[in-house]
């Protein structure tokens, strides 16, 4: 019996004839995503002074449809860097197995290492190796005219243990700068960031908790702007003493409360 999936249900050969099985496309060229079908929107960071913030919403997108409302797309490596995905969520997970398995080698190599003070004096990778990585990753990808339809910032620290950010998308391109968004963020959080870190001075001056605090303003104009985006998001801070990772974090409860007192909105006595 032929169990194969294009011959279910259809005619028998000795009375309809042989099937034509063209629109298979069994030996057309091997074909790669042309467009990405779930997406996450906006992710954002912004340097201060003894570290950098990042954020981006819990929202994976199907089409236009909010389809997807718990999908974390902050990634840590060891406790140093933080990944932020914006773009299709199924390449991100591809990266993130891939930069999995690079930590669990790198960790493996610590253990062979004969006590724990030789162990210590290892430098482990830093965020700008791994940016690098990321980057040749990407490029490579698209010269195989298969790109990862994704655009990443990378947060964490230098090789002179500095605060680093940086941004590569499906092309390639990288950049570093004291504030990065991906997607609607570009447009609607850079301007409200650049108010606060325009250069590397600026941002040296700023402390955690107002990053923090206008990371969040960030996030909430997102909410409000960004057809695309969730009220509940993702929030991390790098410092030298580690990563604290949030996933759950949530904006006002009564977001559009306000439309209540506009007038024209509802059921209103004016």
């Amino acid at each position: 019996m032929d169990h194969r999936p294009q011959a279910w249900g259809r005619p028998r050969d000795d009375i309809y004839g042989a099937y034509d099985g063209s629109y298979l496309q069994n030996s057309g060229p091997k074909q790669a995503t042309q467009s990405p079908v779930v997406t996450g929107t906006s992710v954002i960071a912004i340097k201060f002074a003894d570290g950098v913030v990042m954020a981006a919403d819990n929202l994976a997108s199907y089409g236009s449809l909010a389809r997807f409302t718990d999908v974390k797309r902050l990634r840590t490596f060891h406790d140093n860097t933080v990944i932020g995905f914006g773009g299709d969520v199924s390449d991100m997970q591809y990266l993130d197995r891939l930069i999995g398995e690079i930590d669990i080698d790198q960790e493996y190599e610590l253990e062979q290492l004969p006590d724990r003070e030789a162990q210590k004096s290892v430098e482990l990778m830093q965020a700008s190796n791994l940016f690098t990585f990321l980057r040749r990753q990407m490029y490579h990808q698209r010269n195989e005219f298969n790109p990862l339809w994704n655009q990443i910032l990378v947060a964490g620290f230098d090789d002179e243990h500095k605060p680093f950010l940086a941004s590569v998308d499906l092309r390639g391109t990288s950049f570093t700068s004291p504030s990065l968004a991906t997607g609607f963020g570009a447009a609607l959080a850079q301007p409200i960031m650049r108010k606060y870190a325009a250069t590397d001075e600026d941002a040296a001056r700023l402390t955690r908790d107002q990053a923090v605090d206008v990371i969040k303003e960030c996030m909430k104009v997102l909410f409000y702007r960004d057809a695309r985006s969730l009220d509940r998001y993702s929030i991390a801070v790098v410092t030298k003493e580690g990563i604290d990772l949030k996933e759950n974090e949530q904006l006002e409860k009564q977001s559009w409360a306000f439309a209540e007192r506009i007038k024209g909105y509802g059921t209103q006595t004016v």
